[in-house]
């Protein structure tokens, strides 16, 4: 895998890290050649643009984010704790507290309310939890409202909602309790431009209120240059 970036140099004083890549490596198995990233720091409220075609290592690395897997070499460090230091389930506490996911086929709870699954964050976190103002409640509705999903929505089960308000309520669960890092897999895949691009400003304007860094994967280079940071993975030759 190769790979392209766009960072542009910043002078100022260092600020706190949200992420930081070295010499980071995973290998699914040793009959395959190893996926290399390079080097990157994202500063807390920035956010990235990551694209690459199929077998780029593209979900490799949002899971390596996520703490899902580990990786074989390199450090990857988020929000100063590196990752590999930590056990499984050190890692998924991790995450609970201080990522918020939105997957590309979102992933809601289909038993639960609109209401229920955003605030699902809160009942997993005691951190998201405290974060969740004025209550994890008030907060939910509040990005419900924000996102465009109408009151009489709240109390459905989320699989009585459209496609693109199922979106949005994954986006809301993944604002909730203000995580530092939010890592969104192709959430726009399944939308027309006018939705996309709407989405993609509610999203950006809730984690820049929310000091929330964002990675986000695309193939959509038309969405790259509202983001602070962009890098192209590449299958290499």
């Amino acid at each position: 895998m190769t790979s392209k970036t766009d960072w542009p140099e910043d002078h100022s004083p260092t600020p706190r890290q949200a992420l930081h890549l070295s010499n980071l490596s995973f290998r699914w198995d040793q009959t395959q050649p190893p996926i290399s990233y390079p080097d990157m720091t994202l500063n807390s409220g920035e956010h990235l643009f990551l694209r690459g075609p199929s077998g780029s290592g593209k979900s490799t690395l949002l899971s390596l984010l996520g703490g899902l897997i580990v990786p074989a070499t390199g450090e990857l460090t988020l929000l100063g704790t590196e990752l590999s230091r930590l056990t499984n389930g050190q890692r998924d506490r991790f995450r609970a507290d201080h990522m918020g996911v939105i997957f590309q086929q979102f992933n809601l709870v289909p038993y639960l309310t609109t209401l229920d699954n955003v605030m699902l964050p809160c009942r997993l976190s005691r951190k998201r939890r405290s974060r969740a103002l004025p209550t994890p409640r008030e907060e939910a509705e509040s990005l419900l409202t924000a996102l465009g999903i109408p009151q009489s929505h709240w109390h459905r089960r989320v699989t009585g909602l459209s496609v693109g308000q199922q979106q949005r309520v994954a986006a809301a669960r993944a604002l909730t309790g203000a995580p530092e890092l939010i890592l969104a897999d192709e959430p726009t895949s399944a939308l027309d431009s006018y939705n996309r691009d709407r989405f993609i400003e509610l999203l950006l304007g809730l984690a820049a209120e929310k000091r929330s860094s964002v990675v986000f994967v695309s193939h959509d280079q038309s969405l790259a240059e509202r983001f602070d940071h962009q890098l192209a993975l590449e299958v290499a030759p």
